[in-house]
């Protein structure tokens, strides 16, 4: 078994294409700027995040027309070099809501939310820089 896709369910499908294209620099696999569907993947690495339109879902499964409420996922993203990246993405337009900061003495992180308020995690692995 292998995780192809973590899928995030959205109402405002261009502001989160944005976000995750050109706000945190994923790459966009078709370029379907105006959906209903678009993956993203970074520069390495296999997993991917992808966007649907949640009026789409809801044709498949009713339930998911009710408006969504609360926090129902976190991304969590790794980078190399989490203080630059956190300045590069705020240049962009993201507002980080907590950090940079050490979470424990071997993780750094820093919370952003996307368009939609699903929370991402960017995290810098300490024991990784050697």
């Amino acid at each position: 078994m292998e995780l192809a896709q973590v899928r995030l369910l959205v109402t405002d499908f261009a502001a989160c294409y944005h976000f995750y294209g050109e706000v945190l620099g994923l790459k966009p696999q078709s370029g379907a700027a105006d959906g209903p569907y678009e993956k993203f993947s970074p520069a390495v690495g296999s997993a991917g995040i992808a966007l649907q339109d949640r009026t789409m879902m809801a044709e498949v499964l009713d339930e998911l027309g009710d408006t969504a409420n609360g926090h129902r996922s976190l991304v969590v993203l790794r980078v190399d070099a989490l203080d630059a990246y956190c300045e590069e993405v705020t240049m962009r337009g993201a507002t980080i809501l907590h950090g940079p900061a050490n979470l424990t003495d071997r993780l750094r992180v820093a919370h952003l939310k996307d368009p939609e308020g699903n929370l991402v995690e960017l995290q810098e692995w300490l024991l990784l820089r050697g």
